[in-house]
């Protein structure tokens, strides 16, 4: 940033930079964040959910699928991305949105994994026994017993996969989206600090308000762990 400065002769702040053009492109650059965030958040979940289950239900699976999603977590952002673009078919994939999605929900599956077993397995076993010894199916008793439960192990493992994946979508501006990532290539190509230093003030923002949001929903859909930990 300081090199940025050096380089630039704008003056820093700049406010100017707030014209009306620049305000719309921010908002749809927010737009952009956050629906790619989203729909990374909604595919990992769908696909880790059931995963997980699998996990729990059949201990063997555990082992290999937490390494699959750990080494997908591994490999870099910036080649994961490049890789989908470069080896997947383009006329499906290519530089459009779906592109940064696929990446994106891939970075999200250790985690939202990891943590959907870890609060099934958190459910105290004589409560699982207790709803089977009320004639509850398997199914019905992870729908109505063992998910509630395990909700605020999950909704934590949700937090720091948003935050996370809202980092990460910066990173997709290379092929074209980003959301606010993308003020980062452009501020510097221009050299315009002000431009540079909106990009990481907006996605540090917008991190936190998912994160409070986040947190205020957990504490709505499980009052009773409040009220629990409070009693403590």
């Amino acid at each position: 940033m300081s090199t940025l400065l050096a380089q630039s002769g704008r003056p820093f702040p700049d406010w100017a930079w707030f014209d009306e053009r620049n305000v719309d492109r921010l908002r749809d650059l927010f737009v952009e964040h956050v629906q790619l965030t989203g729909l990374a958040l909604l595919f990992g979940l769908l696909i880790a959910i059931p995963l997980a289950v699998a996990a729990v239900r059949w201990r063997r699976l555990y082992s290999p699928l937490l390494n699959l999603t750990g080494v997908l977590f591994t490999i870099p952002s910036a080649a994961l991305i490049i890789a989908v673009f470069a080896f997947l078919p383009v006329q499906t994939f290519g530089l459009k949105p779906r592109t940064s999605v696929l990446a994106l929900t891939i970075y999200t599956l250790l985690i939202l994994f990891r943590n959907t077993v870890a609060g099934l397995d958190s459910v105290p076993r004589d409560v699982t026994e207790a709803a089977t010894a009320m004639g509850f199916r398997p199914s019905r008793r992870l729908l109505r017993v063992e998910f509630p439960l395990a909700l605020p192990v999950i909704i934590a493992g949700i937090r720091i996969a948003a935050v996370t994946t809202l980092g990460l979508v910066t990173v997709t501006a290379f092929i074209g989206q980003g959301g606010f990532g993308q003020l980062f290539i452009t501020g510097f190509q221009r050299q315009y600090t002000m431009e540079v230093a909106v990009g990481v003030v907006a996605s540090v923002l917008l991190a936190v308000l998912v994160d409070l949001l986040l947190v205020w929903a957990e504490r709505a859909l499980t009052p009773w762990s409040q009220s629990r930990g409070g009693a403590t």
